[in-house]
Formats: C-alpha cells, structure tokens, sequence
C-alpha cells in the first residue's frame, strides 16, 4: 500500500506515502454524512430565530446543547470502544442514532422541547461516533503523518459540509421553502452515510488489552498524564472562545442585511474555504508543528470576531470573514486530534481523545450560552466586542499552555530525522510508563504497521 523507499537515510520521513485506505473510507462516509448535517446547520439558525422567534439567548441555549450535549457521552463511548476493541461498532451506533434524530426534528414540528431532544440525540450520536472515528484513523497512520490524514480526511468531510447547504437551497427552493422536507431528505442522507460505514470501514484488529490496561481507573488516569494534561487544558480554554457558526453567521446576515434565502451561503463560503485549506494545512502541521498551527488557527478565529466587531460592510468583508472561519476550522478540527493522538497509550487512544473532545464541547456549551446572554442584554456589537477580548486571553494563556506541554513530549513535527525523536517515539505513544521506554513499542506509537497490509 505504501510506496517502497530506496537508498533513504534512517528516519527519514517519506512524503510520497499514500493516504491508509482506513481515512479514506472514513472520509467519505464523514462526507456523506456532512451533507445531511449541514443540511440541517446552515437553515436551523433561521429556522429558530426567524420563523419560532426564538431570543437570542434562548438560540444560544439550543446552540449549547447542539454540542454541548456530546460531553457526557464522548468519554463514555471512548472508553467502551476502547474496552470492548469495538470502535466501528460504536461509530457505527452514533451514526445511526444521528439519523434517526433528523427524522425527530420533523415530527417536533415547532415545539421546542421536542426540537431540542432532537437535537440533544443528534449530538449524542456525534458524541459516540467522533472519539472511535478519529481513534481509527491514528491507529491507521504513522505518527509522522497524522497531520496529512487528517487534513485529507477533514477536507472530504468540508467537502460534504460544502455541498449540504447547496441541497438545502434545492430542496427549499423545489418545496416552496418548507423547512420539513430539508429535514426529511437530511434523514435520507445521513441514512446512506450509515450504510456506507458498514461497507467500506473494518474493524481495527489488534491483540486485546489486558484487563488492568482499560479500566476506569486507568481512563481517570489519563486526566494526570504529563503530556496529555497541558493538551487539554488548552483545548478546554480555546473551546471557551468558540461561539458557533449559527451567531457568526446570523450577525453578518444583520449587518449586511441579506435576505433570508442567502443565509445558508454563509455556510458555503466557509465550507469552500475549509476544503480548500485542510488537507494542505494538515501537512503543513506535519512539517512546522501541530501546536504552531493549532494556535494559528484559533488567531484566526479572534481576527473574525475584530471584523465582527469593526464598522465595515460590503462584500469583501464578509468573503474576508468566511475565508478566515474556513481557515479557523482547517487549522483546528483535525490537528487537535492530531497533535493529542500520539501522546496517549493505544489501549486508551478512544478514551483520550474523547476527554479532549469533552472538554472542548463543555466549554462550548457555557460559551454559546454566555454569548447568548450577552447579545439579549447588552446588544450583538457589545456581546461580539467583549468576545473578541477574551479570545485574545484565551489564546494567549492557550499558547503558554501548550508551549510548556510541548517541552515534556516528542516535537509534534514530522521532521523524525533525527536519532532523540525515534527513541522518544515509545513514550511519547504511551507505550511504556513515563519513567522508560521500549524499544520494541516504536512501531507502535501512530499506528504505523496497522495499516501495512491490504486491510481496508
């Protein structure tokens, strides 16, 4: 499946290696899928604010629970895949569980209560799915390249998030904008993606862990591991930043003015920019530091809440803040995951990256409310000014954070040239307790043999 090398000094890092086949079949069932829920995102806000009349602190509430509703179930479904060694098994029940709950959005109609335990369920599908997903994909790819996977896999998943609000417009457009049959047809969609992950996505085989590795107890330790600890603290701060698309988006169609069948292009121009960038910014992390451009990313996203907060209008405004969104997402999403994967242990890997993910969602979730809160009572240019100010706090003691992380751990650059980088590689994987390393663990530390052979 990989290219052979010849003639190529030891430990060099060889870019013409091929994308595992595991990411791409992962990828385009995350395309698929991100057709029917950008379906649903690029017309809920509307939906809400504009058709129920919702507040905004009432949408920020919704929003909240929109993500924030994976926190609880992230770790609880990480560590059973992790246990059980079944992460297709759990993807597979979050995708189905995210379907099903299209088809729940159509029969709440315009209650909300019954919109928002769709929405609740939506979320925790996404919630089970996301840890085992992205751990299938690290145990597919060597360390050195998980930035590239990805990127390749984050810029098929914004190529389905860049064609699902075009349907969205077809579809209101063809049923005289009735925001059910958006629903209906997302149902349908998400319902293929489902399908697809049974066919094309197998299971990652490995010997099963010994009863003391995956244990509650050893997932709580996770939470006082060295290097993972500064990861997610940082990313728990840098989710705090993060409003949510539907506010940035409702305050540009307000300031713009834009009529209401234009909302779902906001959606589109950051999806063009996300796929445009992901899979060149995932390499681009694996050459000059996953922190570095984590943190880049999150600046991005502080430069679109100053233009948010500037009296400027017009169009290359609006296309300047939609690329910069696309460019916030590029530079996050994916390398997160990247930059935490390699620091945890292969028996805990789901379990890992599903606290990062909670964290995140957590902070999310108080974000989104505040933001909300703050737009009711103090009006949307005062809420968006005093958001910009705390991004920049945020960032800034994020960045500390994950400089002083980086110090204990491998460089999270796939420049593995160097002898000090392949010794590190066993501890830096988790494979061995802090205080050693093994050898024998250092094909271990990504993933890297697990996809060698013709398994799919």
């Amino acid at each position: 499946m990989y290219l052979a090398t010849v003639d190529r000094p030891a430990g060099a890092v060889d870019r013409t290696r091929r994308v595992a086949p595991t990411v791409l079949a992962l990828g385009a069932v995350s395309l698929v899928t991100d057709v029917s829920s950008e379906m649903v995102t690029a017309v809920l806000p509307l939906y809400l604010v504009a058709v129920l009349h919702l507040s905004p602190a009432g949408y920020g509430l919704i929003d909240g629970l929109y993500t924030g509703a994976t926190a609880l179930l992230r770790p609880v479904g990480g560590y059973l895949a992790d246990r059980a060694q079944r992460r297709k098994l759990l993807a597979t029940i979050g995708y189905g569980l995210s379907a099903a709950a299209k088809l729940g959005l159509l029969a709440a109609g315009a209650a909300l209560p019954g919109l928002g335990a769709a929405i609740v369920a939506d979320r925790a599908g996404k919630g089970l799915r996301t840890a085992p997903r992205d751990a299938l994909i690290t145990l597919a790819t060597p360390a050195p390249d998980l930035g590239r996977a990805f990127g390749v896999h984050r810029a098929m998943d914004s190529a389905g998030a860049f064609a699902g609000p075009l349907v969205a417009l077809g579809v209101l457009a063809a049923s005289g904008q009735a925001f059910d049959a958006v629903f209906v047809v997302s149902a349908c969609v998400a319902t293929l993606g489902v399908v697809l992950l049974v066919l094309l996505v197998r299971e990652h085989r490995e010997p099963r862990p010994g009863p003391a590795a995956v244990r509650p107890r050893a997932a709580a330790g996770l939470l006082r591991r060295g290097p993972l600890r500064p990861v997610l603290l940082g990313a728990t701060l840098l989710g705090l930043s993060t409003i949510g698309d539907g506010f940035v988006y409702l305050l540009l169609q307000r300031r713009e003015g834009l009529a209401a069948g234009w909302f779902p292009v906001l959606a589109i121009g950051t999806s063009l920019a996300y796929l445009m960038l992901a899979a060149p910014v995932g390499a681009l992390a694996d050459r000059i530091g996953r922190r570095t451009v984590l943190l880049g990313g999150y600046a991005a996203l502080l430069a679109v809440y100053v233009l948010l907060a500037a009296p400027w209008t017009g169009l290359p405004g609006v296309l300047l803040v939609l690329a910069l969104y696309g460019l916030f997402y590029a530079a996050t999403d994916g390398i997160l995951m990247a930059v935490a994967g390699p620091l945890l242990p292969r028996e805990l890997r789901t379990t890992g990256l599903a606290l990062v993910q909670s964290g995140q969602a957590l902070a999310y979730l108080v974000s989104s409310v505040a933001f909300g809160l703050a737009w009711q009572w103090w009006g949307a240019a005062a809420a968006i000014r005093a958001t910009a100010v705390a991004a920049a706090f945020t960032l800034a003691a994020s960045a500390l954070l994950l400089r002083s992380g980086s110090g204990r751990s491998r460089p999270d650059r796939a420049d593995a040239s160097s002898g000090s980088d392949r010794a590190a590689a066993p501890h830096v994987g988790g494979a061995a307790p802090d205080g050693g390393a093994r050898a024998a663990a250092t094909p271990e530390v990504g993933g890297a043999t697990s996809d060698r052979g013709a398994r799919a």
